[in-house]
């Protein structure tokens, strides 16, 4: 089963389909020319009418499927470069339905209407329809109209009547026969805006959102569709956007004119196709075959690929390339020949023919600094994933929608959840087989028999009879609880037919519940975090029944409550303060601690403790209990620091408290008198004291206590680091102490090795300030051979070219505890648990702002998950092309 698909076989009454785990490429945003040209971010539809010909107006936004206008009696128009006429009675209508434009409008739940026009009638009425999607002078989505001297608009949401019924209205003389600049806008928290020549006119609130939009109806400037609502006078330019414009951008696009120049807004970008280049394709390339030897610690031959600056510069033996010239450039000779990278595959075909374009085009290199970290996962993980719930996902939800606790039998009957680049809740890992089928089967068959299914059911109707009216009523609202979301008419349809089989078996009003509750248990809606995908190929915001659940899910781990999807159907989750205030009122609940005791479980591995079976002879002293209460430490430690003293999360590196049992305190050879599972203070033992410390942590290096595993485990988890694996020939068994030869003298040996030591000297180092600490966490000055052993040692940060030297443990911890790098790395730990899915490239602007943002607020969990909820990281999804 390949990553791209899932496919599960149908059971009872509902086929669970098929459904594609497809990824969308990050395509970067237009951003807004900052020299007299118009706003681009959002834009659908365009039209600058600058054909002096012809009967159809071209929509030149460059947004998806033109939406095209003919014009129905050219009789009727007058056209000159940059304006299109109408004299008379006529009609410019878009040839088919707009469902594009119509489902990106109904998915954001924003809109901008713009106009630049010169009527030519004061007398109009109606309201004259100047832009306009609709069916027929009383069922629209969304119309722009002239009544004599005010312009009004018509939106429908499913808080209005379908002729979008009550309007927003201008104020009295907005129009008169000059040039107009008109804006409408409209955001999601239902605030609608009319500007008048960049300033504002009139404000309104039209609640409800687009969801009742209907996706037949077409496209038309100057008319209804029953022609009986006829606008004259002249147009400039019309756009509409799927976003509402804020003043400064309507304020940009007065300034910017009538007739600005048009920049279609895909080739827009935010940076030149060369600078594209560099960041999306040549980086990586540097990343994965050239940082081996050539960064900023190793930087062989004296040549540095990891900064701007020293990369220019060149090596020992002059300048690595010439801009312009690849047949000049040393490096793409060596590349070429194959010679470089040394001792490891070399370029693809492609690859080099990458490296090749990106010297003759000038060699154009745009980040100060390249972080290999961010360019590990690219190509790879980038874009939207149907995720499927995790174990503690689903035994959160099916708790939390119907109150069942199904965790004994969850956890017998699914198969395990597997790691993929640091956590089991990666996305594009959580497959479904056989087994899951059978195993969620036979999991909604016991829930449901533990379940008062009729008095559930009465949480949503008092009606208890099998007839069509009543039991698609329970359908749509209990399905509506169930699947976190409102039903389609097809879902209802399908749940319905499950109570006429019944029906027609013979069966009472009680099995039908039961089975369309085990249906709704097994569907796709219930097993994955759906969310609908179809778009314009750009980042589109998520519908209010998403953003609840992604919301629910990051901070709760489970589905929302009945608080959380009432703000959703009220559509208060896009006003940010309404939104803050809800994330704040979850965060207060256990649900919250919880969630986080999972993220500290999934970044720290926590689980493999449950396995750890070290030698006997070794380690004759050794009990199972003892992994039991390395993780309780560590969690209770977590919890102390994140909730009880509300400390940013850094502080896990060199507080100096934590909790042990009388037997773990023994373990670590600590004499201290404590009774039961107690709070510690470790102000006066030098030895202990933040999180490398802990024995769940010290355990990764395995029986030898392998520097090699220690040093791993913070270069990734703590300092966002990465090196290659080494080369397959390479044995990497631990090497056993003995006499004489501690694991710092074998460490010493490795990085003194030419094969070796690139590597070995950025994580090795890293843990000889824990060389006191044997495989299982317990403290001594001597091994177990008579060797003395050492903690001090030297950090190399990423990126920086000088190792930092410290002397003790503890001044290894506060190094890191100060360190921005490792600051920054947790909070990329925490997004990367929330979304599902290592960052790439694309997230890093919006990475920044978080972290910015978070610790400007304290650094803690709360204001982390706070930030982001509110990030782009939460709030948008990568779309697939509606054609």
């Amino acid at each position: 089963m390949n990553r791209f698909s899932v496919q599960l076989v149908p059971h009872l009454f509902v086929a669970l389909g098929i459904f594609g785990l497809t990824t969308f490429n990050l395509r970067a945003q237009a951003q807004e020319n900052p020299t007299n040209a118009r706003v681009t971010s959002g834009l659908q539809v365009l039209y600058n009418f600058s054909e002096e010909k012809g009967n159809v107006v071209h929509d030149v936004s460059g947004t998806g499927v033109p939406v095209n206008l003919k014009i129905a009696n050219e009789k009727g128009v007058r056209r000159t470069a940059g304006a299109l006429t109408l004299t008379a009675s006529t009609i410019l209508l878009s040839e088919k339905p707009v469902s594009r434009l119509s489902e990106s409008l109904k998915r954001s739940g924003e809109i901008t209407v713009e106009a630049w026009i010169t009527p030519s009638d004061l007398g109009l009425s109606g309201p004259a329809r100047i832009v306009t999607i609709s069916k027929n002078s009383v069922e629209r989505n969304v119309t722009l109209g002239q009544d004599k001297d005010k312009l009004e608009v018509r939106l429908r949401t499913t808080k209005t009547s379908n002729n979008g019924i009550p309007s927003t209205s201008s104020k009295a003389k907005a129009v008169a026969k000059k040039l107009t600049h008109i804006v409408y806008t409209r955001n999601r928290a239902g605030i609608a805006k009319i500007y008048l020549n960049g300033q504002l006119n009139s404000e309104a609130k039209i609640e409800g959102d687009f969801s009742n939009w209907n996706s037949s109806f077409q496209f038309a400037l100057g008319n209804e569709m029953t022609n009986d609502r006829p606008w004259l006078g002249t147009y400039h330019l019309v756009a509409v956007y799927n976003k509402a414009l804020p003043p400064q951008a309507v304020v940009a696009n007065f300034k910017a004119g009538s007739n600005a120049k048009i920049i279609n807004s895909q080739q827009m970008a935010a940076k030149s196709p060369q600078e594209e280049f560099f960041e999306n394709k040549v980086a990586g390339i540097f990343v994965r075959h050239c940082f081996e030897c050539h960064d900023s610690s190793t930087k062989e031959g004296g040549l540095n690929l990891a900064k701007k600056v020293a990369a220019m510069k060149g090596g020992d033996s002059g300048v690595a390339f010439v801009p312009g010239s690849h047949a000049k450039s040393p490096l793409w000779k060596s590349i070429e020949a194959d010679e470089m990278p040394a001792n490891r595959e070399p370029l693809s075909a492609d690859e080099k023919e990458i490296i090749k374009k990106w010297i003759d085009t000038g060699a154009v290199w745009t980040l100060d600094q390249i972080d290999p970290e961010v360019y590990l996962h690219q190509g790879k993980v980038a874009g939207n994933w149907i995720r499927r719930l995790t174990i503690p996902e689903y035994i959160e939800t099916v708790r939390a929608a119907v109150g069942v606790d199904i965790s004994k039998e969850a956890r017998e009957l699914l198969p395990p959840d597997l790691r993929a680049d640091g956590f089991s809740n990666t996305s594009y890992n959580l497959n479904v087989d056989l087994k899951h089928v059978n195993a969620y089967s036979q999991l909604s068959e016991i829930i449901v028999s533990r379940m008062d299914v009729e008095k559930f059911a009465s949480r949503f109707t008092k009606k208890k009879r099998l007839i069509d009216a009543d039991m698609r009523d329970l359908a749509a609202k209990m399905g509506k609880w169930i699947l976190r979301g409102p039903l389609s008419e097809r879902e209802i349809v399908i749940y319905r037919g499950i109570s006429t089989s019944v029906a027609s078996a013979g069966g009472d009003y009680r099995e039908a519940v039961a089975y369309t509750l085990q249906a709704m248990l097994q569907s796709p809606r219930f097993l994955y975090r759906m969310e609908s995908q179809q778009g314009d190929g750009s980042a589109w915001p998520v519908n209010s029944y998403e953003l609840a659940s992604r919301v629910s899910y990051t901070i709760w781990g489970g589905p929302p409550d009945q608080e959380l999807m009432r703000a959703a159907e009220a559509g208060e989750l896009f006003d940010r303060s309404a939104l803050d205030k809800q994330v704040q009122r979850m965060l207060k609940d256990q649900r919250a601690i919880d969630q986080s005791v999972r993220f500290v479980n999934e970044w720290l591995d926590l689980q493999r403790l449950d396995n750890l079976r070290p030698n006997k002879e070794k380690f004759p002293n050794w009990k199972a209990s003892l992994a039991v209460e390395m993780r309780k430490e560590t969690q209770a430690y977590f919890q102390e620091i994140l909730w009880e003293q509300k400390r940013p999360l850094v502080d896990l590196l060199n507080a100096q408290s934590t909790f042990l049992t009388p037997e773990l305190a023994k373990h670590y050879n600590l004499d201290l008198k404590i009774k039961g599972f107690e709070k510690v203070d470790l102000k006066n033992v030098p030895s202990r004291g933040g999180l490398l410390t802990q024995g769940s942590i010290l355990t990764k290096g395995g029986d030898e206590a392998s520097m090699i595993s220690r040093g791993l485990f913070v270069l990734h988890d703590l300092l966002r680091g990465a090196v290659k694996d080494p080369p397959p020939c390479v044995d990497t068994t631990p090497i056993p102490t003995k006499p004489g030869r501690t694991q710092r003298m074998i460490a010493m040996e490795r990085l003194a090795n030419g094969s070796c030591g690139g590597c070995h000297a950025k994580f090795e180092t890293l843990a000889f300030a824990l060389e006191k600490f044997d495989g299982l966490g317990s403290f001594s000055e001597a091994d177990q051979h008579g060797n003395k052993l050492r903690e001090d040692g030297e950090i190399l940060f990423p990126g920086d070219e000088k190792s930092i030297p410290y002397q003790t443990s503890a001044e290894l911890m506060d190094l890191l505890a100060k360190s921005d790098r490792v600051n920054e790395c947790l909070s990329w730990k925490v997004a990367q648990f929330a979304i599902g899915r290592p960052l790439v490239p694309a997230d890093v602007p919006i990475m920044k702002e978080v972290h910015q943002k978070a610790q400007k607020n304290g650094g803690t969990w709360t204001s982390l998950i706070s930030a982001l909820i509110q990030s782009d990281l939460i709030q948008t999804i990568r779309t697939e092309p509606i054609q």
